[in-house]
């Protein structure tokens, strides 16, 4: 699909929600929902997940699934299982704003909840990346304060996420990204999220921000492991 297309694609679904509102809005996010329990009730297959993930999406996040701080791509090698199915819906689903990964996410392979859960499934065991970006360090004492006073309830003291692994991993993350996507809560261009996340992120200035994404940028290697077992036998996290 060239440039102008992906544009055109773009603007079609913001009229669109504009114009349906808080109908398409409910129908998205319960296609989502929907289509997540669909690939987590299905068998994974990391084999085909490697040759899906290395044809569609390591040009953008690296073949090890490092990402790229300068243009705000995720590390996304060692992240949670679940998270990663559920982000994926959530890309077909518009329920995440990015016309990229919405163009991956239905004009490619990997639009269909089998290929989320194979490439999910392998994403999930690449090792993690070994060093993230990070931010200058000056404010690394405040955003430990703000993080594991507001936010270890849910991400777990460690930062590596819940224990179903809906909450992500916020662990070996660059710095870049991690304000951008603070910054995007805050906007509400996280659709699929809790109301009080959205509330909490707008109560934050920008120095909190910058401080919480620094502090979580240092967060090295996977502390905490939730390992399951799915149907055939390939073990997750």
């Amino acid at each position: 699909m060239k440039f102008a297309d992906t544009i055109t694609v773009a603007l079609a679904v913001l009229v669109a929600i504009v114009v349906l509102g808080p109908a398409l809005a409910r129908a998205t996010e319960e296609s989502a929902d929907f289509m997540t329990q669909a690939a987590l009730g299905m068998d994974a297959h990391p084999d085909a997940g490697k040759v899906q993930f290395t044809r569609t999406c390591s040009r953008c996040h690296g073949q090890g699934g490092g990402g790229d701080d300068a243009r705000m791509v995720p590390a996304v090698a060692g992240q949670r299982y679940a998270y990663l199915v559920r982000q994926m819906a959530n890309f077909g689903a518009t329920e995440r704003d990015s016309v990229p990964m919405y163009h991956v996410a239905t004009e490619t392979g990997l639009r269909d909840p089998q290929s989320w859960d194979d490439v999910a499934a392998y994403v999930n065991k690449l090792p993690a990346p070994p060093a993230a970006e990070t931010g200058d360090g000056a404010s690394v004492a405040l955003g430990r304060g703000i993080f594991h006073e507001q936010c270890a309830s849910c991400h777990q003291g460690d930062a590596s996420g819940d224990k179903e692994g809906f909450v992500p991993s916020l662990r070996n993350q660059h710095y870049n990204y991690l304000v951008n996507q603070l910054h995007h809560l805050a906007e509400g261009r996280r659709h699929n999220v809790d109301r009080n996340l959205v509330l909490f992120m707008r109560s934050l200035e920008e120095t909190d921000i910058v401080a919480v994404a620094d502090y979580l940028s240092r967060q090295r290697g996977v502390v905490r492991s939730h390992d399951r077992m799915l149907g055939n036998g390939v073990v997750v996290n």
